[in-house]
């Protein structure tokens, strides 16, 4: 049986004027963008927002029988504690695909049905379009099941949008981006010769492999710029092999919060040639920093990111990926220019605190009121 979405009057009816609406926020924190987002919203709250969170445990990096066998564990132990916390006034659940989206959908339908209380299903990750078209019916039926259940569905951009309304109510949908504290940079715009910077994990889905072929070709041919990489993941010996081929090319490894935002604030192209994204917070974090960026036509970059501000590439055409930073290299004026647009527009459209804003009227004006 179908949900019918909480007007939130009976929850409005028990809680007190003058008590602050108490927000439990679902999701994981173990790194990785939904632990940063989490982290990001749930210190930036007024004090009309009594916050917790609660942890569904990601499962750690491993495989194999034993590594599955203790993840489920672990993530079970976690949804048997759920029910014996206090109720709260609505429940905020973060989920990406797949086995994430399983994971969450339990905290999704308690809240629902046993909780009675309104619930914002917040959708993250790379590839959640693919999940959304599988053609498995047991899949559909639980997505179905939470969609449902769910009150509003929150989602990155309008891409994302119209991939979620042809699987539930479109009434439902809520577009809110990620957002970045662009106070936090200072972007230098210019810099002695181009500096190309890739700060992300060293995994294949991000283009690893296409920015270590197109790196390898530019450095070729009498290099004009420097290129700054940071991150670690299993692709790392590529990226070494990169920086001790080539004097232009250095390799931090992982790098601390306060490292990164230095190597983008001393940036002027940022590089991520990635095969699958939602809206990617290195990327808002690049274009806060001033850099101009080029990535690829994947999620909801083209709804971000065009030929005033950057270059797009299809994923993996490492041909375009090496013209398109050739191209840029060669322009020094017109780099500075794409980054101070994209710090105007980080500033207008992708802040934290407009964000933030619009978040508790979603709670407050949508569900409670």
């Amino acid at each position: 049986m179908r949900r019918e979405p909480s007007t939130g009057q009976a929850e409005s009816d028990d809680r007190a004027d003058d008590r602050p609406v108490e927000l439990l926020v679902v999701g994981t924190f173990g790194g990785g963008g939904i632990h940063q987002y989490i982290d990001e919203q749930v210190d930036r709250f007024s004090d009309g927002i009594a916050v917790s969170t609660f942890d569904m445990i990601a499962a750690p990096t491993g495989s194999g029988p034993g590594w599955f066998l203790t993840s489920t564990l672990r993530s079970l132990s976690a949804a048997l504690r759920f029910p014996f916390r206090s109720r709260p006034d609505l429940v905020h659940v973060h989920a990406s695909h797949r086995f994430s989206f399983y994971r969450a959908a339990f905290y999704v339908l308690f809240a629902a049905y046993v909780w009675q209380c309104p619930v914002v299903l917040h959708i993250h990750g790379s590839s959640f379009d693919e999940f959304a078209r599988t053609s498995d019916q047991g899949v559909r039926l639980l997505q179905d099941l939470v969609f449902d259940a769910a009150d509003r569905i929150v989602v990155l951009s309008e891409y994302w949008r119209e991939v979620l309304s042809r699987r539930t109510d479109p009434e439902k949908l809520r577009v809110y981006p990620n957002a970045v504290d662009p106070d936090e940079y200072t972007p230098a715009y210019e810099a002695d010769r181009p500096r190309i910077v890739f700060v992300s994990n060293l995994y294949e889905r991000k283009g690893v492999a296409t920015l270590v072929e197109a790196l390898d070709a530019l450095a070729d041919d009498d290099p004009q710029f420097r290129a700054e990489i940071a991150g670690k993941g299993p692709l790392v010996d590529q990226v070494e092999a990169l920086a001790q081929r080539h004097d232009a090319v250095r390799y931090h490894g992982y790098v601390s919060e306060q490292r990164k935002r230095e190597l983008l604030e001393q940036g002027t192209i940022y590089v991520l040639p990635t095969h699958a994204e939602g809206l990617p917070i290195a990327m808002l974090e690049a274009m806060a920093g001033g850099n101009a960026i080029v990535s690829t036509t994947v999620g909801s970059i083209p709804e971000v990111i065009g030929d005033e501000n950057g270059r797009l590439v299809e994923p993996g055409d490492t041909a375009a990926l090496t013209e398109a930073l050739s191209e840029l290299i060669e322009a020094p004026e017109a780099v500075a220019e794409m980054g101070r647009r994209n710090r105007t527009l980080v500033e207008t459209e992708y802040d934290w605190d407009s964000i933030q804003t619009r978040l508790e009227r979603l709670y407050v004006e949508e569900l409670l009121d």
